[in-house]
This record gives C-alpha cells, sequence and structure tokens, in this order.
C-alpha cells in the first residue's frame, strides 16, 4: 500500500535557484492546482542527505573534504531528524589503491557517520573477502537485499538486507540492492564463490513488506545501485517511498514518479542530495527536494582533509612524470562512444611493455571522467585514470577471435543501453584499426587492418590486454584463452613508465575506431571539365543534409585527403563528392593501388543518435575508381553550378592508378 497521500515536489540546484514546486496527487499523480493540501497537525519533517559514487575523489584533498563539510553544514542547519545515506560505489575506485585500497575511503565514511550505504559493483574491486574487512572496519551498515550466498542463504558477508533507524520519533527503513548483471562487473568471479545476484524488484517488494508490517516503519528508502533508469521502474512497481540511486552517474534532480521521489548526485563528491519529508501519522504526505553544489568554493573538512594527505604521503603522486601539448581526454563520454587520445597512449604502452601485435583495454578501465593538461602530468593523473589494480597480460587470439573479441563491445542504438547513451563502442586499442556499425542486425565490426595489413582470420595474433579483461570482465569474451605473458605490473605503472620515457608528448587520434552507420554501393567517378575527380553515389534513403568538412577519402593508415566539395540532390537522391586529382594520386602513390575508404557525415531523418550529433556514410572508394578501367565521365561541374551533364573522356593517370 503506498503510504503517501500526497507529495509536493520542489526541484532545483541551490545555485541556480528554485523551480516552481510540482503538486502531485495520490499515487504519483500530478494535480491540477499544481499544489497539495497537507494537514500540519502531528507532522515531523524528516530530512535525507545523500551522496553516490564517491570514487577517485577519495584520493584528493578535494571534493571528499568538501562533501563532508556540505553534509555537516546541513545536519547543523535542521533541527528536525536529519538522515545520512550512500548509493554505493565508494570505496573504489581510486588512485590510493595500490597503498590503502580501500581504508582511505572507509575512514572518511566513518567521519561522515552514514545511517546506511548500499554495495556496488566497484565496491567488490578488492574481491569479495576485502569487502568483508572494509565493512568490519566501518562504522556503519551496509546494505544489499539481492546479492545472496546460495550455500548460507544469507546476503554477502558484511551486509544486511535492511537496516531500521528510529530518530526523533521517525522509524525509517533502508534497504539496498545492486544490479543484477554485477557478476560480470567485479574482479572476482561471484558464481565461483556461489554468489548470486537475484531480481531487484522482488527483492524490494518483499523486504519493504517486513519494513512496513514487522518493523511498522514511517518511511521507506531503497538505496539502488543500478541507475535512473532502473529507479524509475522500482518507482513504478513498489511502494517505497524514496529512490536514493548510483552507478550510472547522472544528475537527477529530486523529482516524484509515481508517488516516489528519486534523486542521484551524479558521482566524485560533486552533489549533496537533500529531500525534506512530511511525515504524519506514519505516512509521508509532502516532499521537495535539492541538489547541492559541491565547488572549489566549497570549504573542506580539516580532518577528512588530513586522513586523505596521510595516505597520499605514503605514495609519490604529484610529482612531474611527463608534460602533454594536448588535452588528454579520460571522459566517458569520449572513451565509451569514440577513440580517444589518451586510450591511444594507455593502450600503445601496454603494446611497447608487452611487445604484443594488439593492445585493448575497456573504456571503464579508464576513469576519472576530467581531461588533463596542456601541461604536466603527474604520477597521481595516471593513478586517477587506471585506478584498479590490474596487471597487463597478453593473450594468443586468432584473427576470427580477434573479431570476435572487438565485436562484443558494441552497443547498438537500437537496445536499451543504446536508446539511455547512444550506440557504444567500449573500448581503446592500440596496432588495430576497424570500423564499427553501432546498429543490429548489421556486421558490427569490419574492414580490420593489424599493423597495416588486413586481418587474417586464421593467423594467430598476441593481444595485450588487462587481467580483468583476460577473466572475462565487461563481457570480453577471453576467459577460456590462454595467457601467454605476464607483465606482473599495473596498468598504471606501465603507462607511467611510458611517459617518464617520453618526457613530452603530444598525442592525437589518428582513425583506429571509425564508426559507420551506412555503407554507400559502388558507383561511378568522373571528371570535371577542369580535371577533377568526382564520385557519384546513391544517396541513403535517410539523407537530410551534409555536415560540412566531413566528407574525406582515407587510407587504412588514416592518410586522408578533404573533399573540395560535396553535392546533395534531393530530387535525385544522389550524391557527388568532388576531390583534387593531385591530391589522390598523391595520397594512392605508384607502387600498387591502395585500399582507400570514403567517409563523411549527414543528418539523418531516420535516426536519433542519442551521443553522436550526426550519421556516418562509408564507401569503398578504391573498387568505385577501379571499376572504372580508367575510363572517367567527364562534368562540367563547377563551384557556381550543383548541376552536371557527363560526357566520356580520357583516362587519366589517378582513375587509371586506382
Amino acid at each position: 500500500m503506498r503510504r503517501a497521500t500526497a507529495l509536493v515536489l520542489l526541484v532545483c540546484i541551490v545555485s541556480a535557484g528554485a523551480i516552481p514546486a510540482l503538486g502531485v496527487g495520490a499515487g504519483g499523480h500530478q494535480s491540477d492546482t499544481g499544489s497539495a493540501d497537507v494537514t500540519a497537525n502531528s507532522s515531523t519533517n524528516v530530512t535525507i542527505l545523500s551522496y553516490n559514487d564517491i570514487q577517485t575523489a577519495a584520493a584528493k584533498d578535494g571534493n571528499l573534504p568538501r562533501l563532508v563539510h556540505r553534509i555537516d553544514e546541513r545536519r547543523a542547519a535542521h533541527d528536525n531528524p536529519t538522515f545520512v545515506m550512500g548509493g554505493g560505489d565508494e570505496l573504489s575506485p581510486h588512485a590510493l589503491s595500490p597503498v590503502s585500497k580501500w581504508r582511505a575511503p572507509v575512514d572518511v565514511l566513518n567521519l561522515i557517520g552514514p545511517d546506511a550505504d548500499t554495495i556496488g559493483n566497484h565496491d567488490l574491486d578488492y574481491g569479495v573477502d576485502a569487502f568483508t574487512n572494509a565493512s568490519r572496519a566501518s562504522e556503519f551498515p551496509w546494505v544489499v537485499s539481492n546479492l545472496v550466498n546460495e550455500t548460507t542463504g544469507k546476503t554477502v558477508e558484511g551486509t544486511k538486507r535492511y537496516e531500521v533507524v528510529e530518530r526523533g520519533g521517525v522509524k525509517v527503513g533502508i534497504v539496498g540492492a545492486v544490479y543484477p548483471g554485477v557478476d560480470g562487473s567485479v574482479s572476482e568471479n561471484l558464481s565461483a564463490r556461489d554468489i548470486t545476484a537475484k531480481p531487484v524488484v522482488p527483492s524490494i517488494r518483499k523486504y519493504e513488506r517486513v519494513l512496513r508490517e514487522r518493523e511498522d516503519v514511517d518511511v521507506t528508502v531503497v538505496l539502488l545501485h543500478e541507475g535512473t533508469n532502473e529507479a524509475e521502474t522500482v518507482a513504478n512497481r513498489t511502494d517505497t517511498d524514496v529512490v536514493l540511486t548510483g552507478h550510472d552517474e547522472v544528475v537527477y534532480r529530486p523529482r516524484v514518479v509515481n508517488g516516489t521521489i528519486i534523486s542521484e548526485t551524479q558521482a566524485r563528491a560533486e552533489y549533496l542530495s537533500e529531500i525534506n519529508l512530511t511525515v504524519e501519522n506514519g505516512e509521508v504526505v509532502a516532499a521537495n527536494g535539492h541538489l547541492l553544489n559541491v565547488t572549489d568554493a566549497t570549504p573542506k573538512n580539516e580532518t577528512a582533509s588530513d586522513i586523505i594527505d596521510d595516505y597520499r604521503s605514503e605514495v609519490d603522486l604529484d610529482s612531474t612524470i611527463a608534460y602533454t601539448e594536448t588535452p588528454l581526454d579520460a571522459r566517458f563520454a569520449t572513451n565509451y562512444h569514440r577513440e580517444s587520445n589518451y586510450g591511444d597512449l594507455v593502450t600503445d604502452a601496454m603494446r611497447a611493455k608487452t611487445g604484443a601485435d594488439v593492445a585493448i583495454t575497456n573504456a571503464g578501465g579508464i576513469r576519472s571522467n576530467s581531461v588533463y593538461g596542456p601541461g604536466n602530468v603527474t604520477g597521481g593523473d595516471v593513478f586517477n585514470t587506471l585506478p584498479f589494480g590490474n596487471e597487463v597480460v597478453t593473450v594468443e587470439l586468432t584473427g576470427r577471435e580477434l573479431e570476435e573479441t572487438l565485436a562484443s563491445q558494441v552497443t547498438p542504438l537500437e537496445s536499451e543501453a543504446g536508446q539511455q547513451y547512444g550506440a557504444e563502442i567500449a573500448m581503446q586499442v592500440s596496432g588495430v584499426r576497424f570500423e564499427w556499425v553501432g546498429h543490429e542486425g548489421r556486421d558490427q565490426i569490419r574492414d580490420v587492418y593489424v599493423n597495416g595489413e588486413r586481418l587474417d582470420p586464421n593467423a594467430t595474433y598476441e593481444v595485450a590486454v588487462n587481467d580483468f579483461m583476460a577473466g572475462g570482465g565487461s563481457g570480453y569474451p577471453l576467459a577460456d584463452e590462454p595467457v601467454v605473458n605476464r607483465t606482473n605490473e599495473l596498468l598504471s605503472t606501465t603507462v607511467v613508465d611510458y611517459l617518464k620515457e617520453k618526457k613530452r608528448i603530444a598525442p592525437t587520434t589518428d582513425g583506429r575506431i571509425r564508426r559507420v552507420d551506412t555503407t554507400l554501393d559502388d558507383a561511378s567517378v568522373s571528371l570535371d571539365e577542369r580535371g577533377k575527380v568526382v564520385m557519384h553515389f546513391d544517396a541513403p534513403a535517410d539523407y537530410d543534409g551534409t555536415v560540412a568538412g566531413t566528407f574525406v577519402v582515407s587510407t587504412p593508415g588514416n592518410r586522408t585527403v578533404e573533399a573540395e566539395k560535396v553535392t546533395y540532390d534531393a530530387e535525385e537522391g544522389r550524391l557527388a563528392v568532388r576531390f583534387d586529382d593531385a591530391e589522390l594520386a598523391a595520397l594512392l602513390g605508384c607502387e600498387r593501388p591502395a585500399d582507400l575508404d570514403l567517409y563523411g557525415s549527414y543528418n539523418s531523418s531516420k535516426y536519433d543518435q542519442v551521443y553522436f550529433d550526426h550519421s556516418r556514410v562509408n564507401a569503398d572508394v578504391t573498387a568505385t575508381l577501379a571499376a572504372n578501367g580508367g575510363h572517367a565521365k567527364e562534368t562540367n561541374e563547377t563551384d557556381d553550378t550543383d548541376e552536371t551533364s557527363e560526357r566520356t573522356a580520357s583516362p587519366t593517370p589517378t582513375a587509371a592508378t586506382a
């Protein structure tokens, strides 16, 4: 039974000001008046403060000490019962992992004194036994209702299914849950230890009933480490009052869904959520919520700063190891969706260390969601971006297995995750170049080259990865592949040593990972009256305009020539792409025909790309040029007209050589 008879939600970020309240009637339906009538008799105000995904903030004297100050500040601001809770992923990853593992964040969390926290996948980064030790050192309970040891029937050691906290005459019941796919996201094989993550909603329903009927709580709170979409599912399918979520690391300003108020504070101690409830006669009758910014201007809690500084003193994180002339992009959005220059640097370092043909690292292994430089790069910067205790290993794969490994990380746009985040290619690579297609029902990896040579499906390649991937983590199909070499060295150390040797760097992307949405069939090539090469194609059916400056012809080694002009004839559904003949001849060379591809971006009338701004076309230009056998056609296409009239022309060196 839904306890709340009415909910009023106020959504804001404090620094941005307030937004008018939304009135929500019983059952979560918005009222016509935009307000709700609340009787003041026997009411108690309750405040819930929350955070989630502290992660890399645990290793810096920055946002985490500021978050501690914010929590102390907001506790002091209220004379009503105030509760503090966490949404998981507090213990890892962070740059102090090699020295302190879970100890630094636990020490700071003990200073905060939350009423409960839940398990996230990264809280298990050091293994189940290490988490148990972390829980024993925690002066607060960890709650998770659905992560169960099938042998004992109990939740994972060091956790409780729920917690009840009574303060100021109000009883709050707190139940935790983690997403069912957590086993594929942690360093230890949970199923090998007979640990299973049960479905979330049935677990929450079960213990919500226990809290209501047996514990007689006034307020139920779910700490859900699964993300905002799943939080909304919980709101729609249970009767809980509050869902505090994490995992997808987004800003989700408190709002009501079907009578349940939901909130998320992104990550890395960047926000504090504050939800205020009105409780009458054992029921929540009103709620309002906002997010408070944690910025450089927020004062630090000195004790929290001292704790972190003490751990930092045990390892040199602040010495400069290199200088970068270009910004190093360690943002999640980049590394999950496209080639990044930092991903190139990391995988180049892996290949240099191992001598492997190819190196691959998982996008989720690159953390901090920050950009570094231009300027000095410190060891702490590297450990902050590569905070896991993963070591570099080498596996042997056939060409066919390598292609399957690349394909395992494609999330198609049409999938549920693709609709939330966009199509993804969740990896960074070195020694290999390929195209990927982020749509269902198509070959999602194609045109693969290893060190400049087309992939041989039957050949054997040495591939450097981290040991988390080698064990099958993040969905990589490598668990049964033989490990032929172990560096016995952390990936972060490998990158630090690589940068120390380079001293000065200026990494850029070079076309290792190329996105394609649509393939253009081979068409024709012609020459205009000035000897310019014009390639003609049937345009994709969803073509809705050219993105300027994006059409190029490229070699597998990423040498490119940019198109001089692109003409789209909407009535005929045709594309004409013009190139300078001399530039194409220089690109091709004289020794042998080269593999050439045309790439270009266009606005699509079919796809809402979610993440990307446009769709990408690809065509095999070598085949288009060669198919003419040196017999091109001449057109009168110029800068002043988009209309063409064609006539047979003499062969040209470019067309003949291609």
